[in-house]
């Protein structure tokens, strides 16, 4: 499993973002997340370190990223995205509006043709900041991977209190300004290809209307054994219908 110990890592190739430069904002000593999903590469949230989690502050942020984009301009790296990602939910951090200003700054000094992306499960969209933070950068990525309560206790086993329903209703203040992710799997107690599932799950995307739809696949090892992988022709097949109506799918299989 994946654990992140630096702030800034990379750059690395993301099948989704290109080449990527990696912000963790989470503690270095292990995961950090209010979902614990089956595929995820991180491991199960259990395994993480019981030690006492420290949150990187925004000036330690701001000095790791200042450091890191000034090595990737010395040495003529490519970078199309800088990608808040790491060891769990990036928003999480209490810091995440004032990080998120910092790393636009960083961004326009340094390589102002990159993107600036977060990764997010949207759970934290009503905490003071965090939507407006989200809607500053360039690419707010948001998850929802089931159309369904039941299909996300599945998949994403998220903390007590989540509701599908209120973070869809949080998700349309984007006025479809942002990207949903959605991942494909088939694992013992869920497919995302169901008919109940899947066409739940197009319903919500036609709500939202997202500017576009990241479908992604299981790519590395995974905490729950036996999780099956759709093909890139299955996930074009199964979201066509969303294709015809026009709206925008990027697919990595």
């Amino acid at each position: 499993m994946l654990h992140f110990d630096q702030i800034a890592f990379g750059p690395i190739h993301s099948r989704r973002l290109g080449t990527s430069l990696g912000v963790n904002i989470l503690p270095a000593e292990g995961k950090l997340c209010n979902f614990d999903c089956i595929y995820c590469e991180c491991g199960w949230n259990r395994d993480a370190s019981s030690g006492k989690k420290i949150f990187p502050t925004a000036h330690d942020v701001r000095k790791a990223l200042d450091v890191k984009l000034g090595q990737c301009l010395q040495e003529h790296l490519r970078i199309d995205s800088i990608t808040f990602s790491g060891n769990g939910e990036p928003t999480l951090n209490p810091d995440f509006p004032e990080i998120a200003d910092i790393t636009l700054e960083l961004r326009d000094r340094f390589f102002p043709d990159a993107k600036v992306s977060v990764l997010s499960n949207a759970t934290t969209l009503g905490r003071k900041g965090v939507l407006e933070a989200l809607k500053r950068v360039d690419n707010p990525i948001m998850k929802i991977d089931a159309g369904d309560d039941d299909g996300v206790r599945l998949v994403n086993r998220p903390s007590a209190g989540y509701s599908l329903e209120q973070t869809v209703s949080m998700l349309e203040q984007f006025g479809g300004n942002f990207i949903l992710q959605t991942m494909f799997l088939g694992g013992p107690d869920f497919i995302t290809s169901s008919p109940g599932n899947l066409g739940r799950w197009m319903d919500i995307v036609r709500r939202l209307h997202p500017r576009e739809i990241m479908v992604y696949t299981i790519d590395r090892e995974t905490p729950m054994k036996g999780l099956r992988k759709f093909s890139a022709e299955q996930m074009e097949a199964l979201t066509r219908p969303l294709a015809d109506e026009g709206f925008h799918i990027q697919i990595r299989g």
